[in-house]
């Protein structure tokens, strides 16, 4: 009966022996626990196993061998606990029937041990760490990407970039080696993104990798710009804007009061006024402001630009006419200009602590800083001082204009009128006579002499010279008597006093003078 059992046991046995040269590979990750399996063990045969590895018994169930990492089940597998990598080699399983002392071997395993991918690690050169572990670098710099890990037998490194604006992640690099890095030059803004390094193990194709956030920070370009807008709490409230637009990511701005001189002890500043915005606006007043202090916006950026803007504050000072006369019944104007204060004032005209606005009665008007108020129909009642008040966060001036009013009655009108057309055609009357009269009152002037020094200019000839003046000198018919006569002409330069004797004095120019004969 035992004969006959051995055969079947032996014939099956045959059929399920399995070559040499059907070597079936296994791989296990080293550290893990793996199992081999006995291929085509017997059936409904109660048998004995034990695993050989490169043809040295490692496992035995005759005598069971006691190991810490190896063990048979009850399948004739055999279990190996933490793998390492000198448990790497060629198994066999073998198994007798139980009593018999023949074993066949029935499995031929190439055991293979992978380890990794472990220990990646990634670096990136100009890179400065945020406190949340992103790393960023400057707009332009040259940046060097590395990565390496540990793998046994071999891996395959990849670096691969991912953005907001890509559609998936794109390879940079590849290579087999133990590290792979590559290089971008001028890097921008279109390259910041997550960066992932991965390493395959080209044995057990296990896969591993490690990503890193970039991004690419750089400031504005512009400087900084300080500006003001009035406030909505009063003319003594005003918003002063800082902004630096157009970087990444947005900058920290802060309000510096630089005081001149420098004060000892003041009240509310603003210089504790910080925030990370490209506009930072801050509420002022005068309970924190001096005229002629400089007010400076700075501007820092992480990437360590700084930039700053300021402007220096002036108190209001309105300028213009104090004093104006009106005729009653017309229209006049007060005008006044505010170009001093900055911030700029808000300007208004008031009457009796009243802020004047525009009725049919007033008129308000602002053209390049110059602030008219027009009263239509000046009336007495509207004689006083009117004042042009300006006010900023500084502090408040006011200029005082005294308006006066004129009456007049209808006659004393006509009566003026009248007595100045009568001045101005005596005038002309004046100017036609000293025309008319130019010769005698520029010879009166040429002599300079008075009715006293006055006297007459003869012209005399001699009747002995007759012949030589015969033509010059008019003569008289000769008298009967036969003496001779001279002709005596008298030239006299009238004066006003001699005007009403003109015409006697004329008459006693010509007179016959007669020398009795010797």
């Amino acid at each position: 009966m035992k004969i006959i059992i051995l055969s079947v046991y032996l014939l099956l046995l045959s059929h399920q022996t399995v070559t040499e040269e059907q070597v079936q590979h296994v791989i296990g990750e080293k550290g893990e626990d793996t199992t081999l399996q006995c291929s085509s063990p017997p059936i409904n045969v109660s048998s004995l196993y034990q695993w050989k590895k490169n043809g040295v018994v490692v496992a035995s169930q005759i005598p069971p061998e006691p190991s810490d990492r190896l063990s048979i089940l009850n399948d004739g597998s055999l279990k190996i606990s933490g793998l390492q990598y000198i448990d790497g080699g060629q198994y066999q399983c073998e198994s007798q029937p139980e009593g018999f002392g023949t074993w066949q071997a029935h499995s031929n395993l190439l055991l293979q041990v992978a380890g990794g991918p472990t220990n990646i690690v990634l670096n990136i050169t100009q890179a400065t760490a945020l406190k949340n572990g992103t790393l960023f670098v400057k707009k332009g710099s040259d940046v060097f990407f590395n990565c390496s890990s540990e793998s046994v037998p071999s891996q395959n490194l990849t670096w691969k970039f991912e953005n907001s604006a890509s559609t998936g992640a794109v390879d940079k690099a590849f290579g087999s080696k133990s590290t792979l890095g590559f290089f971008i030059s001028d890097i921008q803004p279109a390259d910041q993104g997550n960066y992932t390094c991965v390493s395959q193990n080209t044995l057990s194709m296990r896969t591993e990798n490690k990503s890193q956030e970039l991004l690419v920070y750089y400031a504005p370009e512009r400087h900084p710009e300080c500006s003001w807008e009035k406030g909505n709490q009063g003319p003594s409230d005003f918003l002063f804007i800082c902004t630096w637009h157009e970087g990444y990511p947005v900058p920290t701005l802060e309000w510096h009061e630089v005081l001149k001189p420098p004060v000892i002890a003041k009240g509310p500043t603003i210089n504790s006024t910080s925030q990370e915005t490209e506009r930072l606006e801050v509420h002022v007043n005068r309970f924190i402001l001096t005229d002629g202090e400089e007010v400076k916006c700075v501007a820092r950026h992480v990437t360590g630009e700084q930039n700053n803007c300021s402007f220096t504050l002036k108190i209001p000072y309105p300028t213009g006419n104090p004093m104006v006369t009106a005729l009653e019944g017309t229209s006049v104007k007060l005008q006044c200009s505010e170009t001093n204060s900055l911030p700029p004032a808000t300007t208004v005209w008031k009457k009796n602590d009243t802020v004047i606005n525009n009725t049919s009665k007033y008129v308000l008007s602002e053209n390049d800083l110059q602030y008219t108020l027009t009263i239509v129909n000046v009336t007495e009642e509207d004689e006083g001082i009117y004042k042009c008040y300006s006010e900023n966060p500084l502090g408040v001036k006011e200029l005082d204009v005294i308006l006066t009013v004129k009456t007049t009655s209808g006659g004393g009108v006509v009566v003026g009128i009248f007595v100045s057309v009568l001045i101005i055609m005596i005038g002309i009357v004046i100017g036609v006579t000293a025309y008319t009269k130019r010769d005698r009152i520029c010879i009166g002037l040429g002599f300079g002499s008075s009715s006293e020094d006055r006297g007459d200019i003869f012209s005399l000839v001699d009747s002995e010279d007759e012949e030589i003046f015969h033509d010059a000198v008019p003569r008289l018919p000769p008298l009967t008597n036969g003496h001779a006569t001279t002709l005596v002409e008298i030239h006299r330069i009238p004066s006003n006093e001699d005007a009403a004797d003109s015409s006697e004095y004329t008459d006693q120019i010509r007179t016959d003078q007669t020398e009795p004969e010797q």
